[in-house]
């Protein structure tokens, strides 16, 4: 791709994703009328038109990396489900940091990085992703990685390719580790979180396989692959529906919409997050730990937007397949003090959603920046909704923060 080319791209990545334009698309026109909104700047509008050749090059560029993506988080899926339905408590270690991390995380990551290398051998390959193969190099990590290895082999020749030979284990710490990479502004990085919402997964519940691609410091495309989110909307409160039939992949490529299929690769339909414009109509997802979010400053700024449903808890991204879908109008997030935020927690989703016509942003209304690296810096929370809604969401959460402040 040429510097011009990608330039163009970047720049219309940058005015979909940016969380502080509201816009207006005429159907029959290339013009667009963008209102501009801040909690932190003046408002103010401007008219920008993009060229046909603009169209083009956003709705045409990252096909094969897209495909590969699916490819990759579907094989990686199939993986955890097969765990999942047989998870031994064998399975299942805890980090440095306590949290846990499974034969899955380590095999769905493998995975992936097998299959995009495989699909896209022409490419400088960087991968950003949230495992590494430390414990596994330990003599107490050898029976592990020796069923990992099984785990990935088996999922590969279920596929059916032959372009695999099998794989042996120093193969597949090789491949944990090309996750190793910092990301940045400078060139094409994958995003990976190969199990988003570990203890979900051990529960049994959501769970999701988030892999995006960034070029240039920008989200270019995404894929959420959800096993266990119903096909069917979800209602409020809860994390299935009356439909028996599970398995959501999600994606989105700049510029080109958000599309829903089965897992089984059933025909796409489009997505668009909910137009609802009254907040007592609308319902709110956060996460299922408490731990991971703060229910409480939730709870408050839902009272101050008149939000009547209770909340709906589910772990992982999903939460934002979910919300691209309509199934729920806003997303809370707010860690604990001292949190910092990966990109992997937020990168694939956050495409998902604008790309469905939704806004991604802090607490503060900024646009999230993928492009320093594995951190997040972002001012005390995530906030996800619908254009509608943004400017009263805002200011619910800058009175409901500024309350707590007070209070302390």
């Amino acid at each position: 791709m040429g510097t011009q080319t990608r330039w163009l791209v970047a720049t219309r990545a940058a005015a979909i994703t940016d969380w502080s334009c509201c816009q207006t698309f005429r159907k029959k026109s290339i013009t667009t009328t963008v209102s501009c909104f801040s909690s932190t700047t003046r408002s103010s509008s401007l008219s920008c038109t993009w060229s046909p050749l603009t169209t083009i090059v956003s709705s045409m560029s990252y096909d094969k990396e897209l495909a590969a993506a699916k490819k990759a988080a579907t094989l990686a899926a199939r993986l955890c489900q097969k765990v999942q339905k047989a998870l031994l408590q064998s399975d299942v270690h805890s980090k440095s940091d306590k949290s846990p991390v499974t034969v899955a995380d380590y095999g769905s990551q493998a995975l992936v990085s097998l299959t995009l290398e495989r699909e896209l051998p022409s490419q400088q390959f960087s991968l950003v992703a949230e495992e590494d193969s430390g414990d596994l190099r330990e003599e107490s990590g050898q029976d592990t990685l020796r069923r990992i290895t099984a785990l990935v082999n088996d999922t590969i020749a279920n596929e059916g390719s032959h372009s695999f030979s099998i794989l042996t284990t120093d193969d597949v710490l090789k491949a944990i580790d090309s996750g190793k990479s910092e990301g940045g502004s400078i060139g094409r990085h994958w995003v990976l979180d190969p199990i988003d919402g570990t203890k979900g997964f051990v529960r049994g519940d959501q769970y999701a396989i988030a892999l995006a691609l960034l070029d240039e410091g920008k989200v270019v495309l995404g894929v959420l692959a959800c096993p266990n989110l119903p096909l069917a909307t979800i209602g409020h409160n809860e994390q299935h529906s009356s439909s028996n039939e599970v398995g959501c992949l999600f994606f989105a490529k700049v510029g080109d919409g958000t599309y829903l299929q089965a897992l089984d690769g059933s025909t796409q339909t489009k997505v668009n997050v909910s137009a609802v414009d009254n907040p007592e109509e609308a319902s709110f997802f956060e996460s299922y730990e408490a731990a991971h979010s703060s229910h409480d400053l939730s709870s408050t700024i839902a009272e101050k937007l008149g939000v009547k449903a209770p909340p709906v808890r589910i772990d992982s991204q999903a939460k934002y397949g979910a919300l691209s879908r309509g199934d729920g109008a806003i997303y809370l997030r707010f860690p604990h003090k001292g949190y910092r935020e990966k990109i992997w927690d937020h990168a694939a989703g956050s495409i998902v959603v604008t790309e469905a016509g939704g806004i991604v942003s802090d607490a503060a209304g900024n646009p999230l920046d993928f492009s320093k690296g594995k951190f997040l810096d972002v001012d005390t929370g995530i906030i996800v909704t619908n254009q509608n809604l943004m400017p009263s969401l805002l200011r619910a959460v800058k009175e409901s923060l500024n309350e707590k402040a007070s209070s302390l």
